[in-house]
C-alpha cells in the first residue's frame, strides 16, 4: 500500500506540474480566452471596450506624419427631448454630433473620455466598403461580378464557391452563419473563440459548406461574407489591410491618434468588426464619407463608390431596413440617408441632405431588444432636424 501510495503521489505531482507547465506555455492564450467569455459582461463591458488591447492581439494602424486634421467648433446645440433618457438607457458611452463640418455637440459618458480608442465592432465593415472601393477604381479588382474564387483561391470547393464579389458585399452569399450572440455555440461565438486562442480566420472560413440559397438570391447579415472581402483584397494586392488602409485611407484623414485593429493568430485584420478609434477619428471618416468621399482637399475614396455602395442595392425584403456594400439604408430614408452600425450601439449616422454626421460609441447590452434600433434611428433624426 506504502508503494502504491507513493506511485499515486508521483503520478498527481506530475499531473499538477504538467498542468502548471501548460498554463505557463498557453497563459496568454487563455487569458485572451477568459477576455471573450467576460468581454460582454456587465461592470465590465465598457472598460473593455476601451481597452480591446489589453486583452487581444492587435496589429497598429499609425495616423501617419502629418498634420492634425481639425475639427472646428460651430455653435453648441441643445440635444432634443428624451435625448438624456435615452443616453442613460442605451449605455451611450460617447455622442459626437457635426452639421456643416463643425462639431455642434461633444460628450462622454460612463466614465470614458475623448482619448479613447473604442472598439467599433460591425462599422469596420463600412471602412473596408471604402477601401475596396479605391482598390476597385485603382484597377487592383476587375470587376464586382468577378467570383471570390479568383482573388481567394482557398475558398475553391467551399460554400463560398459561386459567389461574386458583389454578393459577398450585399451580405446576399447565401452561406450557412448563425450570428446568435447569445448562444455559446454560434458559429459567431466560434469565431471568437477562434481568435482569441490565435487561430486564423482564413481557415475558418473556408470551413463553411452549407447555403440556405444561391448566391444573389437572399439577403441575411452574415458577418463572415466580410472576411471573404478581406481575403479578396489580400489575394488581389500581396498586401495587408492593415497596410493598405492605413495608406489609402486613415492617413489622408489627418487623424488624431493612432488607431488598431484585432487580428487572429496570423496577424490577419479582423476586417468584420475589430476597428479601435477615437470618436472624434471616426468622425473624421464619416465626414469624408458625407462629402462623397472627398475631404481636407483630396478624393479618398471615389465619389461614385460612395453613391454605389451607400445605396439599398441588396435583396433585402421590402419595408425593412436596406443594406448597400457594407452600409445600412434606414426604412423610411430620404436620399443620403445611411449609417455604419456595430453591436452594442455603434453608429455612424450620416445625412448628406441635412450635412450632418452623427457618431455613437455605446455599451448596449440590450441592444437587440425589439425596437431599439428604430429609436436609435429615429433620436438620430430628431437631432439632426434640431440643429
Amino acid at each position: 500500500m506504502r508503494t502504491l501510495g507513493k506511485w499515486l503521489g508521483r503520478i498527481l505531482l506530475s499531473l499538477v506540474l504538467a498542468a502548471v507547465v501548460i498554463g505557463i506555455w498557453k497563459r496568454e492564450e487563455i487569458m485572451r480566452l477568459w477576455a471573450v467569455n467576460s468581454l460582454f459582461a456587465e461592470g465590465k463591458i465598457v472598460n473593455n471596450f476601451s481597452h480591446m488591447d489589453d486583452a487581444f492581439l492587435t496589429m497598429p494602424l499609425p495616423r501617419g506624419d502629418g498634420p492634425v486634421n481639425p475639427l472646428p467648433d460651430g455653435d453648441p446645440t441643445q440635444l432634443p427631448e428624451g435625448a438624456t433618457d435615452w443616453i442613460k438607457v442605451r449605455a451611450i458611452t460617447s455622442l459626437l454630433v457635426m452639421k456643416d463640418g463643425t462639431i455642434r455637440y461633444e460628450d462622454y459618458f460612463l466614465g470614458t473620455t475623448p482619448d479613447d480608442r473604442r472598439i467599433s465592432w460591425s462599422i469596420a465593415k463600412s471602412y473596408l466598403s471604402a477601401l475596396f472601393g479605391v482598390l476597385l477604381d485603382e484597377g487592383a479588382i476587375g470587376s464586382l461580378d468577378d467570383p471570390v474564387t479568383q482573388y481567394a483561391p482557398q475558398l475553391v470547393g467551399t460554400a463560398y464557391d459561386g459567389a461574386s464579389i458583389r454578393n459577398v458585399l450585399n451580405m446576399a452569399s447565401g452561406v450557412i452563419f448563425d450570428e446568435d450572440y447569445h448562444n455559446p455555440n454560434s458559429d459567431i461565438n466560434r469565431m471568437g473563440r477562434i481568435v482569441a486562442l490565435g487561430g486564423t480566420l482564413d481557415d475558418f472560413t473556408a470551413s463553411f459548406n452549407d447555403r440556405f440559397s444561391d448566391p444573389g438570391l437572399a439577403w441575411k447579415y452574415v458577418s463572415i461574407d466580410t472576411h471573404v472581402i478581406g481575403m479578396v483584397i489580400r489575394g488581389a494586392t500581396g498586401r495587408s489591410i492593415s497596410d493598405l488602409l492605413a495608406e489609402k485611407i486613415l492617413q489622408p484623414l489627418g487623424q488624431e491618434q493612432d488607431g488598431y485593429y484585432l487580428t487572429d493568430g496570423a496577424g490577419v485584420a479582423f476586417v468584420l468588426g475589430g476597428l479601435n478609434f477615437t470618436t472624434r477619428d471616426y468622425a473624421r471618416f464619416a465626414q469624408m464619407i458625407l462629402q462623397n468621399g472627398e475631404y481636407n482637399g483630396q478624393q479618398v475614396v471615389p465619389a461614385d463608390w460612395v453613391a454605389a455602395s451607400t445605396a439599398a442595392s441588396a435583396p433585402t425584403e421590402p419595408g425593412k431596413i436596406g443594406y448597400g456594400y457594407q452600409w445600412w439604408i434606414p426604412v423610411g430614408a430620404h436620399a443620403g440617408e445611411f449609417m455604419g452600425r456595430g453591436v452594442y450601439g455603434q453608429y455612424l449616422y450620416i445625412d448628406q441632405a441635412k450635412n450632418v454626421v452623427i457618431v455613437t460609441t455605446a455599451a448596449d447590452r440590450a441592444f437587440r431588444q425589439a425596437g431599439v434600433s428604430a429609436s436609435n434611428i429615429e433620436m438620430f433624426r430628431q437631432i439632426a432636424n434640431n440643429l
